[in-house]
């Protein structure tokens, strides 16, 4: 069988250049040897938002008596199996509505191990059979995605750790858990096991958590996390772990300023330190493209060193987000087909965090837009000046804006608080289309909205500003 696109894994990047291959004439096939929806829908992203909701829908509960209602119970029960099992049920249901998508698009769908072979030969083998299948494809995108980083060089040290598929088949909660990185990932599973009532230790390399975002939302995150009862510290890196066989782990956390060692036993010890392109096995060398630093290395159109095979997601060096993922997939698609394309602009990519409050940036911190040598405006507005976050008790948080200040165009916007992570999009467009701040300005966002926000931070910028006074 030949094929016009051959794609392995289907992730979101993977399923979204399907579709878009097909709607554009192109015989398509999937390879994938999991399931569909990759580790976003099934292992990351749509199970752990479950996980966050039934957390957020319990801080409701403890706090009704604000809201004006009493319960009659002084106790709220935990049925922490449910939790894990409603993730699991909604992410079982999306994937199913993909394969459904896949049906629909006439995108055919092979469940085995992709191995390449030299002229855009595929060996699919399938588990727990000695059977082989081969097919030919005109063009191979590799959408494998990612997998977890280690952090010791020896194996058996590296298996004491839990990674986000043992945490998401947890069948009780720890007392306590040492999370390892302050990513997205560490952070909403440090605030999702807090709320649980286990306590959490963070453990993070850098100077602060979450130390890709603006400092003021790192801080502002520590200082809550801090109120919560987390611990954190900083400048630190696991040096040793041992397990004692009854259940506990001691952990050797070293400072990397002084070297000193501190020594902590735990129930739990899960490493979020990031990830790595997932792409061993699968005949990479025999072709012969290009690896660097666990990812594969493509051009602008996401073409490898060798004509005719691509690669998208988070198994090459552009942000590993979902939604980035699905753009490349489009794009690589039509660059394939011939279709005029507009080049991603990875410096217009939103980040989110879904811990509470949420956390959503876009573009320049203000320390990156200093040493990049604008100058700017800001504007820094909390959400306790809304009306509507005042009305449903998520006044907590705040909206900072940065602004070139010579053509007045956004260099970086930074959100924490309620529905931050649906109001980012605002933003995103508004980079997308070069909007200055007079053109924000004369938007006119409806009252009572959390949206009111960006007008509010932008008005700040430029004393312009209706409900807030220094």
């Amino acid at each position: 069988m030949v094929y016009d696109i051959a794609i392995i894994g289907g992730g979101p990047g993977g399923y979204t250049a399907a579709i878009r291959a097909v709607n554009l004439g192109l015989k398509t096939v999937i390879i994938e040897k999991d399931k569909l929806g990759g580790i976003c829908l099934n292992w990351g992203c749509i199970p752990t938002k479950s996980l966050i909701k039934s957390v957020e829908v319990l801080e409701y509960i403890q706090k009704s008596e604000s809201y004006g209602i009493s319960l009659n119970s002084n106790s709220v029960n935990i049925n922490f199996n449910k939790i894990i099992d409603r993730s699991k049920r909604i992410s079982s249901q999306m994937e199913n509505g993909i394969k459904h998508l896949m049906t629909k698009n006439n995108v055919e769908i092979i469940y085995g191990n992709a191995f390449l072979n030299e002229k855009n030969k595929i060996e699919i083998s399938f588990n727990n059979e000695n059977i082989k299948k081969q097919i030919s494809s005109k063009n191979i995108i590799i959408a494998t995605g990612a997998k977890p980083k280690t952090i010791f060089k020896n194996e058996h040290d590296n298996s004491l750790l839990l990674y986000y598929k043992e945490i998401l088949s947890l069948k009780e909660l720890p007392k306590d858990i040492v999370i390892i990185g302050s990513g997205a990932i560490g952070i909403e599973f440090a605030y999702f096991f807090n709320a649980l009532g286990v306590k959490v230790t963070i453990i993070e390399y850098a100077n602060n958590i979450l130390n890709n975002e603006d400092e003021d939302i790192s801080n502002f995150v520590k200082n809550n996390f801090t109120k919560k009862g987390i611990n954190i510290i900083n400048n630190s890196l696991l040096e040793k772990v041992l397990y004692d066989n009854i259940g506990m782990y001691e952990l050797y956390i070293k400072n990397i300023l002084n070297n000193n060692l501190v020594r902590i036993k735990c129930n739990m010890v899960f490493s979020a330190i990031g990830i790595v392109g997932n792409y061993d096995n699968i005949g990479i060398d025999n072709i012969g493209i290009k690896c660097k630093n666990n990812k594969i290395l493509v051009d602008k159109n996401y073409q490898t060193n060798i004509n005719g095979y691509y690669a998208i997601g988070d198994v090459i060096d552009t942000p590993s987000l979902a939604h980035v993922a699905s753009m490349e997939g489009i794009n690589c698609i039509e660059y394939i087909s011939g279709v005029k394309i507009h080049d991603i602009n990875y410096n217009n990519i939103p980040y989110c965090t879904y811990c509470n409050p949420e956390i959503a940036s876009i573009g320049l911190t203000e320390q990156n837009a200093i040493k990049k040598g604008y100058k700017i405006k800001i504007g820094k507005v909390p959400f306790n000046i809304l009306g509507k976050a005042n009305s449903i008790s998520k006044k907590h948080g705040f909206m900072k804006i940065i602004y070139d200040d010579k053509y007045g165009e956004i260099l970086g916007a930074h959100i924490i608080g309620h529905n931050a992570t649906e109001i980012i999009s605002s933003i995103s467009l508004g980079k997308t289309l070069e909007a200055t701040y007079e053109e924000i300005l004369q938007s006119i966002y409806p009252h009572p909205t959390i949206s009111e926000i960006i007008s509010e931070s932008t008005g700040h910028a430029y004393n312009q500003a209706i409900n807030y006074i220094i």
